[in-house]
């Protein structure tokens, strides 16, 4: 043959299959896993690789093989940085096995989840990580397994799911600002699942203490934007409160502005603790204090269960929470003297 005829484009594992006489399916076995395949077929696929000069890609070699080795991830904001850290601790479980994250963002509208979950299919993905609010969108019974990160909405109960426990964050949060002497405290939340757990544990444990907790934005978004009106309405409607707890940090960043609108400072006149513990809250500018969440920890649980699950090593629903843990820093302080927000 004249390897003459292959230098116009790049020989593919087509192409070493048709020279090998075997078919792009034992190409790829030969490349991957080459102590299955006969020593007669082994050295014909590898005579062949060698003449035409052929270099294996990832995506012709899963193509051949049926396989993807990739997992698809829904979440529904690029703008709310909790999800970096997800990422970051699923991918440190899936590329030790060779697997790769495609990312899909199904921001806030009408069957938007369904069809980023749609389009990770088209591209064959082996498995979906769900870090977004379903809907009423079905994604279960797509096929391939579906592992859920963090609370949300509209999760059918027998779901595999790892999530940060939020109640007990939001707990935590109320047991830091008490600590420091507030008792009109002001919350900033959302519709979302999540948020309604942080707003749960954070709510009942100030009723519990006798403190009075107020609520903005329970059915609205968890943007900047949004932080920005909850907390002005807050600052307008209740003058007195002397801490905000947002339900993450990105809503905090818009607390600051509403403070700043007003003249007020942070921590002097008002604390503020978001949640996530973002690389907005680690900022040396903002010092936010927040409640980490631990979102790598979920990311790399997520990974192992869905990979287990890819691979039928467990059977029934997987359910675990993740304890979230306050990381205190220069944006709360003890409740100004003479505030009529100060716990007596």
């Amino acid at each position: 043959m004249n390897s003459g005829t292959h230098q116009a484009r790049r020989p593919t594992i087509y192409d070493v299959a048709k020279l090998a006489g075997v078919s792009p399916s034992l190409v790829s076995l030969v490349l991957q896993k080459p102590e299955r395949v006969s020593d007669k077929r082994r050295e014909a696929v590898r005579a062949a690789i060698a003449e035409l000069g052929y270099r294996p890609s990832r995506a012709a070699t899963t193509l051949a093989s049926s396989r993807t080795k990739s997992i698809g991830l829904v979440i529904d904001d690029y703008r709310n940085l909790w999800f970096v850290d997800l990422l970051r601790g699923m991918e440190s479980v899936l590329t030790e096995q060779g697997y790769q994250v495609t990312l899909a963002d199904s921001r806030p509208g009408q069957n938007r989840i369904k069809e980023a979950a749609d389009g990770l299919l088209a591209m064959h993905v082996e498995g979906l990580v769900i870090a977004a609010e379903p809907g009423d969108a079905t994604v279960w019974g797509a096929g391939v397994p579906v592992m859920v990160a963090g609370w949300r909405n509209g999760v059918p109960g027998d779901a595999d799911l790892i999530t940060n426990d939020d109640d007990a964050g939001g707990a935590m949060v109320a047991d830091h600002l008490l600590s420091l002497g507030h008792q009109k405290i002001g919350h900033l939340s959302g519709s979302g699942g999540a948020a309604a757990h942080r707003r749960a544990g954070f709510e009942a444990r100030l009723r519990q203490a006798g403190a009075c907790p107020y609520i903005a934005g329970e059915e609205g978004g968890t943007s900047e934007e949004d932080g920005y009106a909850s907390a002005s309405w807050l600052l307008d409607h209740h003058p007195d409160i002397t801490a905000i707890f947002a339900a993450n940090d990105t809503m905090a960043l818009g607390a600051f502005g509403a403070l700043k609108a007003r003249g007020l400072a942070v921590p002097a006149d008002v604390s503020v603790i978001g949640y996530d513990n973002s690389s907005l809250a680690k900022s040396r500018y903002l010092e936010l204090t927040s409640v980490d969440n631990r979102s790598d920890v979920v990311g790399a649980d997520v990974a192992s269960a869905l990979l287990a699950r890819i691979r039928g090593v467990i059977s029934g629903s997987q359910r675990m929470l993740i304890d979230p843990v306050v990381v205190v820093r220069a944006t709360t302080a003890p409740a100004r003297q003479g505030h009529p927000g100060i716990l007596k």
